[in-house]
């Protein structure tokens, strides 16, 4: 069975044919850095890590675009809220997601275009829009240019709606307007706004409206048609809806599958900074590990909701750590296991039938009971095997114990931070019989202790109020 996918246009699952042979081109839309990335975010980062992954895996060259929604009302308002530059604040909220993006072990898009870099195509955009019929500068002086939805007869295909049942946004404003569902394109500068934030124009100084960025920066690095779009089913509509409108009637084919993650919820609601229920990424992995965090994301299927609290964390840390426990045991019995093997045949038809991943994870599991009945009876030649294999779907998952991010300190065991203490514990009981030999004027011991730290690749610190340890850079143990 080929890939399919859903594709939320035509509200149904589709064998996914690519523009080109061979090649994916995927555009989804990164955050508006008001602030630093939550829970709910950062859910449609990893479900689009893991469409990447197995695309890859069945053999596909992906490039995968993510914008940073970098200018925006709800920064402006929130910058100035803390008495900061619009631009700083910004970047030091972008700094925060890309840290997430690391932290829950993400691979990086191929290009993360900044909306702020691209003002000369998109006003190329609203010029095309202009000249087609598409959109009009709105009569009040105010700059502002706005898209005409009735010119638009396809207007609400994406999300499957009639202009005339629908209603305009509470907070529009619908000066200037000529349907007050018609949306900005181009807003005029304000003088209560930065200058900063705006650009010059023939309509007149001003910023981007937000769908028109979007539009602009997929078809500059992925053409006038691509793959795949997507995001948080709460994008379908008005974001998306308004970008699918904009391009095509700009004569842009655009994306041939749209596909949307749904939402992380607490206690039944949308999780959202305005809810005031949100769960910054940088606060959870402080109490359970990144690869757990990322488990309860990936292990749902991508259109399921999910529910967050602190018992889904603790039985999705749970569930990891039995899979890791194997890999790791097994991997103590046979060592030098290759995971760059195919996956199973059963783990690859969940995977191709719309990322159905709670089906492939139950492949996972069953590989795993399988192994541990090897490794109960000793049977390491098809553990060999076994291990590759969980290995190599684990991969897909991006949560293979054995590989980048996670091999090392902080992702063995229950606990990286644990596993530090008991370290720190070891360490400074040798420290403490260092400092007595060399109270006692034994040198040689002292400095015995000292070197079996250093072969142990930790530096030891000699302060005024006592010993500091650390370790010890992979370049310089190499060189010792």
């Amino acid at each position: 069975m080929s890939f399919r996918l859903y594709d939320t246009a035509a509200s149904e699952v589709r064998d996914f044919v690519p523009v080109v042979p061979g090649k994916v081109g995927i555009y989804h839309c990164g955050l508006t850095v008001q602030g630093p990335p939550h829970v709910g975010h950062i859910r449609k980062e990893v479900v689009f890590d893991v469409l990447r992954r197995w695309l890859e895996h069945s053999g596909y060259e992906v490039t995968i675009v993510a914008n940073v929604t970098d200018i925006e009302d709800k920064i402006l308002a929130k910058s100035a809220e803390a008495g900061r530059p619009w631009w700083a604040w910004a970047y030091e909220n972008e700094r925060a997601l890309d840290a997430a993006y690391e932290v829950l072990g993400c691979l990086p898009a191929t290009y993360q275009p900044r909306a702020t870099g691209h003002v000369p195509e998109m006003v190329e955009l609203i010029d095309m829009l202009i000249e087609r019929g598409h959109a009009y500068v709105a009569g009040d002086g105010s700059g502002d240019v706005y898209f005409d939805v009735r010119s638009w007869p396809s207007y609400g295909e994406l999300s499957g709606q009639k202009i005339d049942e629908m209603e305009p946004a509470a907070d529009a404003d619908p000066r200037g307007k000529r349907d007050p569902r018609d949306f900005a394109l181009w807003k005029g500068f304000k003088p209560e706004e930065p200058r900063t934030a705006s650009w010059p124009t023939t309509y007149g100084r001003g910023r981007p409206g937000w769908h028109l960025e979007c539009s602009a920066m997929a078809a500059k690095y992925l053409g006038s048609e691509f793959d795949i779009h997507g995001g948080g089913i709460d994008l379908r509509f008005p974001h998306h809806e308004n970008e699918l409108a904009q391009s095509r009637a700009a004569g842009q084919p655009f994306a041939r599958y749209w596909m949307h993650n749904a939402l992380v919820t607490t206690s039944g609601e949308k999780m959202s900074k305005s809810l005031g229920n949100s769960l910054l990424v940088s606060e959870v992995v402080r109490r359970v590990r990144p690869v757990e965090l990322r488990y309860y994301l990936v292990a749902p299927h991508y259109r399921s909701h999910a529910e967050f609290s602190e018992e889904a964390l603790a039985e999705a840390a749970a569930a990891y750590r039995r899979l890791e426990g194997f890999v790791l045991r097994a991997s103590e019995a046979v060592a030098d296991v290759d995971p760059d093997v195919d996956v199973p045949e059963t783990f690859r038809r969940a995977m191709d039938d719309d990322l159905a991943v709670p089906q492939a994870m139950a492949v996972v599991f069953e590989s795993v009971r399988e192994g541990n009945r090897m490794l109960s009876a000793g049977e390491s030649a098809g553990l060999r095997e076994t291990l590759a294999s969980v290995r190599a779907m684990l991969g897909v998952f991006g949560m293979d114990p054995l590989a980048e991010p996670w091999v090392g300190l902080d992702s063995v065991g229950s606990s990286g931070d644990r596993l530090r203490g008991v370290v720190d514990a070891l360490v400074h009981a040798l420290l403490e019989q260092r400092q007595a030999a060399r109270e006692n004027k034994d040198f040689a011991t002292a400095d015995a202790l000292r070197d079996r730290l250093k072969a142990a690749g930790i530096t030891v610190e000699d302060r005024h109020d006592g010993a500091r340890w650390d370790l010890t850079e992979p370049d310089d143990v190499r060189r010792n």
